[in-house]
């Protein structure tokens, strides 16, 4: 009788192939794609279209509509029809500002909600939960295309995010595919799964450029690729540019154009949206397209498109500048320049990009598609199609993360653009006599100062056995896992108490908050030095007057009157240029001033505690111990 042996959890037929697909979910358009006899594909539904339009209709009675049926729904019902959803992950109802007023939503809360809720026909909904209908629909196409019983289903996907998603927009990505009933085998960067489409993996080594401009957000990633190992050497991007805002600004122009000096209602800012766009992907391959808006009717060409671009592109350009500069390497070092996004199709993208670089970007895939294809190789090697030692990406986290200590400073644990998975651990220690909990305060961001940075988490270490400031030894644990979600630990290593805390958010950063931190990071380098030194010294000085205090009260029959008047004139010094101070050497010298007038009292306080041990002990009693 023949057996046959699998390892613990593994299929039975390990030769029966598992089903996998990446996922594009992107802000105008989403993509499903898959491995088919060793070759990435990207997957079709019943009338052949391989891009489903990233919108979702919402109606009164019957299904919800996804994709193109839902598209056709733009003009006559506004309202229910939710497009650029993904501009919306992970924000919360006070960030959306300016960006709601520019939507035909109607937004409303709900209580015990940090989240904004979209009002439609069938009800209300998240941005979470508006997503997971398109990842809904893109899972059942993947499952109808590859399955070969009714009954299979997938056994997971790579879903990609923009580089420059922060904790709050990747965990409101996974829990959209956990909502979709989809197992994630790993959230990957978008300019990862580019690199990987064009192959760039199979090379020894070099260093590629991706330049991702899509419908609502811009990614610039700069790669080293080194024996088959891929590792983001750094990003860069604007979590608000994108194909929307070139049709915004077209819109604008076409508005003046036409003199319309009425207010427009939902649809026809809808309409003139539409024509926009229409007008930019005309002039994809052409040289001037024609436009009518209600009664007016002119032309657009090349040329003033890219004039009134200018702007957005040349946000995109001081962004890879920017990259360049974080990754060390300079523009004429790039080996490959790879295009994703459709909007990488206007010409004046493309000169741009090309211009930057010294050389010809590579486009010979299709921008919409690249990445979905990438994130098919990568999601058939992780459902374990292939090895894995087939391919090792490194993707980096795009804000330091680090915790808040005294004065209001900012400790980093873990660096921007360190490669994830990461784990890092440091240790802290209490600040009073008798500390029995302590506060960890969890923030993103570059700056030195707590009010510069974003809040991320807080939660407390309780149970520290009491004991005197600076005794007790707490470590605390920073783990970034592959998809770039947060866990942090704390332990007292004496006593062995601990807690943790997954970071969750409820919602992300709002419009260029990322790239205003990293650029308020570099123009306030200085400023932030000095603040931090004056802090630190501002901190030492508390702890010097906390430590002090009880000593006086319970040593100061140790001093005359003289001495105790010139200890406690020293302290009032030192309070008083602590608050007032706008030099830390200023504080420095006060301490300073402090010490020298209570050495001789902690030598005084050193011998009592000497002679109160070895009261009532002959000298024998202590050579024998």
């Amino acid at each position: 009788m023949l057996l046959q042996i699998s390892e613990p959890g593994q299929s039975a037929k390990p030769h029966e192939k598992k089903l996998a697909v990446g996922i594009d979910l992107g802000t105008s358009n989403s993509v499903v794609a898959s491995v088919r006899s060793g070759e990435p594909v990207v997957l079709a539904d019943e009338e052949g279209q391989s891009i489903c339009p990233s919108v979702v209709h919402y109606q009164a009675s019957g299904p919800v509509l996804v994709g193109h049926g839902a598209e056709k729904k733009l003009l006559s019902d506004p309202a229910n029809t939710v497009s650029s959803i993904k501009r919306l992950m992970g924000r919360g109802a006070e960030d959306i500002g300016s960006l709601g007023e520019k939507l035909p939503y109607r937004f409303v809360e709900k209580d015990g909600s940090a989240l904004p809720y979209l009002s439609t026909a069938a009800g209300d909904f998240s941005a979470v939960e508006i997503s997971s209908e398109i990842l809904k629909h893109l899972s059942a196409l993947g499952e109808r295309s590859l399955a070969s019983g009714a009954s299979q289903h997938l056994d997971g996907a790579v879903i990609t995010v923009p580089a420059y998603f922060d904790e709050a927009q990747r965990q409101a990505t996974k829990d959209a595919a956990t909502l979709a009933g989809l197992k994630v085998l790993r959230l990957l960067n978008e300019p990862t799964a580019a690199a990987v489409a064009y192959g760039l993996d199979q090379q020894a080594e070099g260093l590629i450029a991706v330049y991702d401009l899509g419908g609502g957000t811009f990614d610039v990633s700069i790669l080293r690729l080194s024996k088959g190992v891929f590792e983001v050497l750094s990003t860069g991007g604007d979590s608000a540019l994108g194909g929307d805002d070139f049709d915004q600004l077209l819109a604008q122009w076409i508005l003046q154009q036409s003199n319309n000096e009425h207010a427009l209602s939902a649809q026809e800012q809808r309409a003139l949206l539409l024509k926009a766009r229409a007008a930019k992907e005309a002039l994809a391959g052409n040289e001037s397209v024609d436009i009518e808006f209600g009664t007016w009717q002119g032309s657009l060409n090349r040329q003033q498109m890219s004039e009134i671009l200018q702007p957005l592109i040349a946000r995109s350009i001081k962004s890879c500048r920017r990259a360049l500069r974080d990754a060390d390497v300079s523009s004429d070092e790039i080996d490959n320049v790879v295009l994703v996004g459709g909007s990488t199709r206007t010409l004046a993208v493309r000169e741009a990009v090309a211009d930057l670089f010294g050389r010809e970007p590579l486009s010979d895939i299709d921008p919409d598609r690249v990445v979905a294809l990438g994130a098919a190789i990568q999601a058939d090697i992780l459902v374990g199609n292939k090895p894995d030692s087939d391919m090792l990406l490194l993707d980096v986290i795009p804000l330091s993360l680090g915790i808040e200590t005294m004065g209001g400073l900012v400790e980093q644990i873990i660096s921007r653009n360190t490669p994830i998975p990461v784990a890092k651990a440091q240790e802290f220690t209490t600040f009073k006599d008798g500390q029995t909990a302590m506060a960890v305060h969890v923030l993103q961001g570059e700056r030195d100062l707590v009010s510069a940075c974003r809040s991320l988490a807080r939660f407390e270490l309780r149970g520290i056995p009491p004991m005197v400031a600076g005794a007790a030894k707490i470590r605390v644990v920073f783990q970034v896992d592959a998809d770039g979600l947060l866990m942090v630990s704390a332990e007292e290593l004496n006593s062995g108490v601990k807690t943790s805390i997954d970071i969750k958010p409820s919602y992300g950063l709002a419009d260029d908050e990322i790239s205003r931190m990293l650029s308020e990071s570099f123009s306030h380098a200085e400023d932030d030095m000095k603040a931090r030194a004056l802090r630190e010294q501002q901190v030492e000085a508390e702890r010097v007057l906390e430590a002090l205090v009880p000593a006086l009260e319970a040593d100061g029959d140790l001093l005359n009157d003289e001495e105790q008047e010139t200890i406690v004139a020293s302290m009032e010094r030192l309070l008083q240029v602590r608050q007032s101070a706008e030099s830390p050497r200023d504080i420095e010298a006060a301490i300073e001033a402090v010490a020298q007038c209570t050495d001789d009292f902690a030598a005084r306080r050193m011998d009592k505690s000497i002679k109160a041990a070895l009261a009532g002990q002959s000298l024998d009693d202590i050579d024998s111990e």
